[in-house]
């Protein structure tokens, strides 16, 4: 498998930018780097059917977050409030920082 990195983290404001959800803005819950998926907050909702067991006594129709393709979310700007690309930036005490592409604003608090 390719080398990807990915430049999001947990609790990152994305835009939805492909799919059934195209336009809807969520926070990303959570980031599976192995399989390149992000977790993303009231998006990309998945009925399961669900059987009765001692957890669920009624069963039925489960609603749940599925993750999607890191590929179809982009960041959020805090500044300019667009999804932009990101930047890797190295700062004079040499860490390193995610900067939004658009705006120069520096993402990473």
């Amino acid at each position: 498998m390719e080398k990807h990195t990915i430049h999001l983290k947990k609790d990152d404001k994305v835009k939805v930018i492909s799919g059934r959800d195209q336009g809807k803005v969520g926070k990303i819950l959570r980031v599976d780097r192995k399989k390149k998926r992000v977790l993303v907050e009231n998006i990309n909702f998945v009925k399961h059917h669900q059987r009765p067991s001692m957890k669920n006594r009624q069963g039925g129709i489960v609603e749940s977050e599925a993750p999607i393709d890191v590929s179809n979310v982009m960041l959020m700007c805090n500044k300019c409030v667009t999804p932009a690309r990101v930047k890797m930036q190295r700062l004079d005490d040499g860490k390193k920082v995610r900067v939004c592409s658009k705006c120069d604003e520096i993402i990473d608090a």
